[in-house]
């Protein structure tokens, strides 16, 4: 598949701008784009020495650059050198598929984020609380500086190295890729991965439950949330997500719209004692 290629001064430079603004990822959050607003603060060095010479292709790059992201932090920068590298590759080749960026990035965030989660929020959190705690309950002041260490120093270099690693592996790799012509497979690939990624987010964040019932004779003869389920399990939070996908992609409906909108229906059905 190729090499790894080393980086020149100029890489360097980027990579440890990148680094420094990776910490901004979740400074601003919106229900719609996450920490979408850090990806772009953190792409920026890279845009704007990739399309220095290009306004409209940097234009696109800052749009690209503000789609939906969310995944741990600490694998984060490693998806922000693959991003970086292909942005690269699609300035330096006008017939790239410049799908495959968001594509590759959104069927990053999941997998990263379940393994990021588990061994850094689930274990190595974990064991550094619990060696600080022992140290605490013996009286040592410094247990609280024993478990940030713990903790931050090894998800400080994983971050460090690991946007290194994905912007090295993710160039030479991509380049290949690219002349095997397997980019729009890849494509098609991470796409497929994307979109179960986020109907798994859909099954999980949406929820209402109907707890109108029918009645006859004073005896429920039908509870309305089970005969749903038996059609089919999440209906309504399903079409609630496609009504809301259709009214922001296809009739150009504000973000924030939408959302004043469910919540003032979710009051209206909470206090008629439908929902």
């Amino acid at each position: 598949m190729g090499s790894q290629k080393s980086l020149n001064s100029d890489e360097k430079k980027l990579l440890r701008q990148m680094y420094w603004r990776s910490f901004t990822l979740y400074s601003a959050v919106t229900p719609s784009k996450q920490g979408a607003s850090g990806v772009s603060y953190a792409m920026q060095p890279f845009i704007d020495r990739f399309y220095k010479n290009d306004p409209e292709g940097r234009r696109q790059a800052m749009v690209r650059q503000m789609s939906y992201f969310n995944t741990n932090v600490a694998m984060y920068p490693f998806i922000l050198g693959i991003t970086a590298s292909m942005e690269k590759e699609n300035h330096e080749k006008p017939d790239f598929n410049v799908d495959s960026i968001n594509a590759v990035k959104t069927s990053l965030m999941g997998p990263l984020a379940g393994v990021g989660d588990s061994v850094f929020w689930g274990v190595l959190r974990t064991i550094a609380a619990g060696i600080a705690v022992s140290l605490a309950n013996s009286g040592n002041v410094l247990a609280p500086f024993i478990f940030l260490l713990l903790f931050n120093v090894p998800v400080q270099l994983l971050r460090w190295k690991g946007g290194q690693l994905g912007y090295t592996l993710g160039s030479s790799y991509i380049s290949n890729l690219y002349a095997n012509g397997l980019i729009n497979t890849l494509t098609k690939a991470a796409g497929i991965v994307g979109l179960t990624m986020v109907g798994a987010m859909t099954s999980q964040m949406v929820k209402l439950n109907i707890k109108w019932n029918m009645m006859m004779g004073g005896k429920v003869i039908m509870k309305t949330q089970s005969m749903l389920d038996q059609i089919f399990v999440g209906l309504i939070p399903l079409l609630i997500t496609l009504l809301s996908f259709y009214l922001l992609k296809k009739k150009n409906v504000s973000i924030n719209y939408l959302i004043v909108g469910i919540i003032v229906l979710g009051i209206v059905l909470s206090l008629l004692g439908i929902a």
